[in-house]
């Protein structure tokens, strides 16, 4: 399986470094001042994409000097940055799974198209590559079946939001159970939990995000 990872250029408090420096080997997208994110900790990115307003003359330079395609977009475009990153991941990269870096935090309208963008039929395609990582979360979205949930190390929570009406959700072995359910708007049913490290779910029509989480430090000491 192909991984390729995508670095936008959200709040870093919110990127999990550690985890990013364990995929160093592997293929990245640096997309505004993402790339520049990478190059500080020692990953060239195959890719550096944007209009790279916010990125300062020599940082530009060095980007300019190190990675193998810079490619410049105006401000002013059809797509935003996100999805110009996950665009070549998908299909100049040909990637089979697309981990999502630098995407929350900050403005909730940001936050918001960038959950929201893999339901456009254009992006329909990377609906079940993309996985959305941050320092607490971990998102990854669901067609209609019967799907299994393996539980992440440190995720205490498991979220089932509804992108769409969805019929038939049914949650047999969580923490909170629910049959058949057919919800008729877009709904998150949040702090559900794992009842062991193998959950399981399953609905019938719709787009279901599932969203592994756990508290901040900060929030948990309260």
């Amino acid at each position: 399986m192909r991984i390729v990872n995508v670095m936008v250029g959200g709040p870093a408090q919110e990127i999990p470094e550690a985890l990013v420096l364990a995929r160093q080997a592997e293929p990245w997208v640096g997309v505004d001042y993402g790339a520049t994110y990478l190059l500080e900790r020692g990953i060239v990115p195959l890719m550096a994409l944007g209009d790279f307003d916010s990125t300062q003359p020599a940082k530009l330079a060095a980007l300019q000097a190190q990675v193998p395609t810079v490619r410049f977009y105006p401000p002013e475009k059809d797509y935003t940055d996100t999805q110009i990153g996950v665009k070549a991941a998908l299909e100049e990269l040909k990637a089979d799974q697309i981990n999502l870096f630098g995407a929350t935090g900050g403005r909730l309208d940001q936050l918001l198209a960038n959950l929201y963008f893999p339901l456009m039929a254009e992006f329909q395609p990377c609906l079940e590559k993309l996985v959305i990582i941050d320092r607490q979360n971990e998102v990854r979205y669901f067609r209609p079946g019967f799907h299994t949930l393996h539980q992440l190390p440190g995720m205490k929570y498991l979220a089932f939001v509804n992108l769409t009406p969805v019929t038939g959700l049914t949650l047999p072995d969580e923490k909170y159970r629910l049959t058949d359910y057919d919800a008729p708007i877009p709904i998150s049913w949040s702090s559900n939990e794992f009842a062991g490290p193998v959950n399981h779910f399953s609905f019938k029509s719709g787009v279901v995000a599932v969203i592994q989480s756990k508290d901040s430090p900060a929030t948990a000491r309260r």
